[in-house]
């Protein structure tokens, strides 16, 4: 299975156009080591010819660019991009979608909750319609069912709800429902190297145990480095908890909680304000020390 992370960076990017945050600041004066990131998307492969896109980021069209293998150039208009699977219905998540309007019919694997949030609370899929249009194809946030998808016939995927929000223009942001948001798990047939995907994730829950301890590589929610980030900066009222995001530090964090597993660890999604993006900082020799990544933009991972 090959993996290319296009994206490591949540909503906004980094640095975010309007923040002078320490990091924004820092990695635009050069006065912290720490590389620029674009948001959160992966690219998943079997063959290394036929891709898999998880979420349409924003920042497609550069990710696109800088990873030519996803336009191998072989008529007028091209694309190895079989298919879209998309994690939930947040603008970094989705809005890339409207730059692949030029193209064929876009087949798009989400759930039914995902669906309706991009139909009517951002209608992102009628938009579509006026354009290349969406074959949509339902997936059940249902640990116990695995799907396929067109064009990855080795790779075979299951959609595991997690805890989290829905967007804020869905009706149902403050009624979280199974299905707003999933990790994805996907095994790779010939070698059973299995890799477990959520870059949004609010809390380890019972059912998702067996998932994190069974996979070969883990790419997990990297946003935010403590509860209260946002707050002590003064720049939001909400935790990291409230905006459906586990903190990788302090009791029950992220760290905690990946400490005895036994797979590759890699944090995705990460927010323009996490110190964990200053490579020099404690914070990130705190990671080293518990052997856990940062993802970054162009990252590859074979399993």
């Amino acid at each position: 299975m090959h993996i290319r992370v296009l994206g490591s960076a949540a909503g906004g990017g980094f640095p975010q156009w309007n923040c002078n945050c320490r990091n924004c600041d820092g990695v635009r004066k050069g006065t912290i080591r720490a590389r620029p990131r674009t948001q959160s998307s992966i690219a998943v492969s079997a063959d290394g010819s036929d891709w898999t896109l998880f979420n349409a980021s924003p920042d497609l069209l550069t990710q696109f660019r800088a990873f030519p293998h996803l336009q191998p150039a072989r008529a007028v208009r091209d694309t190895a991009v079989r298919a879209i699977v998309l994690i939930d219905a947040q603008i970094d998540h989705t809005a890339g979608l409207l730059m692949l309007r030029e193209g064929e019919r876009l087949a798009v694997y989400c759930t039914e909750r995902v669906r309706e949030d991009l139909t009517r609370g951002n209608p992102l899929f009628s938009i579509l319609d006026h354009f290349c249009g969406v074959d949509w194809h339902p997936i059940a946030p249902d640990p116990g069912i695995t799907f396929s998808v067109a064009g990855a016939q080795a790779l075979s995927f299951t959609a595991v709800p997690l805890k989290s929000k829905p967007p804020p223009y869905s009706a149902h942001r403050n009624e979280p429902r199974a299905g707003d948001n999933i990790g994805v798990r996907i095994v790779d047939g010939r070698s059973r190297r299995v890799l477990f995907y959520a870059p949004g994730l609010g809390e380890i829950e019972p059912h998702l145990r067996p998932f994190l301890a069974e996979a070969d590589c883990l790419m997990l929610d990297g946003t935010f480095w403590t509860d209260d980030e946002l707050i002590r900066l003064g720049v939001s009222n909400k935790s990291a908890r409230d905006m459906g995001h586990l903190p990788q530090s302090g009791p029950g964090g992220m760290l905690e909680a990946l400490k005895p597993l036994r797979a590759r660890k890699i944090l995705i999604h990460i927010n323009n304000t996490n110190p964990i993006l200053d490579e020099d900082g404690p914070e990130r020799t705190a990671l080293d020390a518990a052997a856990v990544e940062v993802a970054y933009d162009g990252m590859e991972v074979e399993l």
